[in-house]
Order: structure tokens, then C-alpha cells, then sequence
């Protein structure tokens, strides 16, 4: 028997008519995990971004005023170099700081036609022997009254703990999610095993007339697809909502300059949300697939 579109259409919405509460809590489930699944994906890629000038070893980070003539930038560069307690000095000029805040702040364009890179500081990222605490602290107050520095940043035990602290908190939500996962296959595959129950007689009639197993199969995986499809869009419109507004609540750049970009840009959302459809249509589809084999086995 030929599969026709408009038959796989409306026993695909019978049945979700049919068995509305169950659905409606599948699709709750594979919303709920989808949604926790892109959050944990959003934290880790906002943490990194916001602290990925302190890759490397890279533990402070001496930013020159921009009006510094290169003598005072060459005094600055080689008192570094020359201090016995500094492993490793890294200058960045202008050009590639601009080159920096544009991949910063890609997601404001109206931010990056407002800067230029003459505006911005050059700075010398310091990697020292020692990474203790008290060393940094004491090396980045000697640096702060140099002629041409505008200011030295330290990668503080602040810094190392968020990333600690993201790194544990990621892992929780994705154990949390694939639990859920696992849950929204269950109910799937329940929903789908009584709508089938339920037509049992019929499908007993449609096997005896000549249709086969992927003819009787194919509108119950299409009602899996369905519903992982549709926590897909909710699970995404939520993230979507979520991210400015955790943008606005965070400080700005100039209170709290370390963590301003803690926020992931959209175009990094994209292969979240990518992953975030691949997951839901295998999860509806999958457990749907597994439901209806099983069923027809017996």
C-alpha cells in the first residue's frame, strides 16, 4: 500500500487528539530537557567567552592608555620581561584588540561602528612564575603606577572559581537533562503504545487486508516527530526570551568588567539551537519508532 500525505496527517492528529493529557506531558518533558540541555551549553559558552583572554596561563593583564607614547610602552614591556617572578609576556597592540572586541561584542554591531582601534588599549598579558594569589596582587600593584598604564586586571580566585563553579554547575544540568531525556522517551513510547492499543482491532484488519509494517508505522512515528518537534520550538522560543533578559540583569562593562560578556552572542545560539532540534526530532521520532516495533512484534 502506498503511504499518502493527507492519510499520515490525520491519523497523526487523531491520535494526538486522542491521547491529548499524555501528550501534552511528553511534550512538557522534551521541552523541559531540550531547554536545560541549551542552558547548560549557554553558561559554559558565556563563561568561556567572558574569560577567554585568561586562557594560557595568561594571569594578569596590564592595559596601556591609549595616548601612550612607545617609549612608555617599551619601558613597560621590558620591565616585564626583565622581572625575575614573570614566566611569559604576551603584547597586543591596537589593531588586534580591536580584532578582540569585535569578536566581543559581534552580537552589537551599533557598538562596534562607535569604536575604533585607535581608541583602544594596547596591553601586555603577563604569565607569572608563581600564580599565587599574593604574588599576582603584588606584581599587578607595582605595574598600576607605571607611566602609560591605564589600569592591570588580575585573574583573581574570583575568576578561577566561576569557572570552577560553571563547570560543576554544567555537569549537573546535563545529567539533569539526559534524565529528562530519557523520561520524555518513556512517555513518548507510552503515549504512542496505547494510541496503538487503542486501534489494536484496526490494525489487526489493515495487516490482513495487505498493509505492511512501515504503512501502520509511519503516522505513529510521524506523532513522535511531532511532539519532539514541538518541544523543540518552545524549549528555543524560552531560550530566546531568557538570554537578553540575563543580559540586562548582569553588570555593565564598566562595573564589573571581567564578566560583561558573560552573555553568549546569538550567532553562538545558533548551533545550540541546531543540536536542540536534532535532539527533540530523534527523541520523538526515536522512542515513537521503538514503541511501534515492539507493539507490532508482539
Amino acid at each position: 500500500m502506498a503511504i499518502r500525505p493527507g492519510y499520515v496527517a490525520r491519523e497523526t492528529g487523531n491520535n494526538l487528539i486522542r491521547n491529548f493529557t499524555i501528550t501534552l506531558a511528553s511534550i512538557l518533558t522534551v521541552t523541559v530537557s531540550l531547554a536545560l540541555v541549551g542552558a547548560s551549553l549557554m553558561a559554559q559558552q558565556g563563561v568561556e567567552r567572558a574569560t577567554q583572554r585568561w586562557q594560557g596561563g595568561i594571569e594578569f593583564i596590564v592595559f596601556l592608555n591609549p595616548e601612550a607614547s612607545q617609549d612608555q610602552i617599551n619601558a613597560v614591556g621590558d620591565d616585564l620581561r626583565k622581572n625575575p617572578q614573570i614566566q611569559n609576556v604576551t603584547f597586543v597592540d591596537k589593531q588586534q584588540a580591536y580584532t578582540e572586541f569585535k569578536e566581543l561584542f559581534r552580537d552589537s554591531p551599533e557598538m562596534i561602528e562607535s569604536v575604533t582601534p585607535d581608541i583602544l588599549p594596547a596591553s601586555f598579558r603577563v604569565e607569572p612564575k608563581d600564580k599565587t594569589a599574593e604574588v599576582i596582587t603584588a606584581l599587578s600593584d607595582q605595574f598600576k603606577t607605571k607611566p602609560g598604564v591605564k589600569q592591570v586586571v588580575s585573574a583573581t580566585d574570583t575568576i578561577k572559581l566561576v569557572q570552577r563553579f560553571s563547570q560543576f554547575l554544567t555537569r549537573v544540568i546535563l545529567f539533569v537533562a539526559v534524565f529528562l531525556l530519557g523520561v520524555a522517551v518513556l512517555l513518548i513510547m507510552n503515549t504512542i503504545r496505547m494510541a496503538m492499543f487503542a486501534r489494536r482491532r484496526e490494525i489487526e484488519v489493515m495487516k490482513l487486508v495487505g498493509a505492511t509494517n512501515w504503512f501502520i508505522r509511519v503516522p505513529f512515528m510521524a506523532e513522535g516527530l511531532v511532539q519532539g518537534v514541538i518541544g523543540v520550538l518552545v524549549s528555543v522560543g524560552l531560550l530566546a526570551v531568557v538570554r537578553p533578559w540575563f543580559q540586562s540583569v548582569l553588570p555593565s562593562s564598566s562595573e564589573f568588567p571581567i564578566f560583561s560578556d558573560l552573555v553568549p552572542a546569538s550567532t553562538d545560539m545558533l548551533p545550540i539551537y541546531l543540536l536542540m532540534t536534532v535532539l527533540g526530532c530523534i527523541i520523538g521520532a526515536g522512542g515513537a519508532g521503538i514503541a511501534v516495533t515492539r507493539f507490532l512484534d508482539v
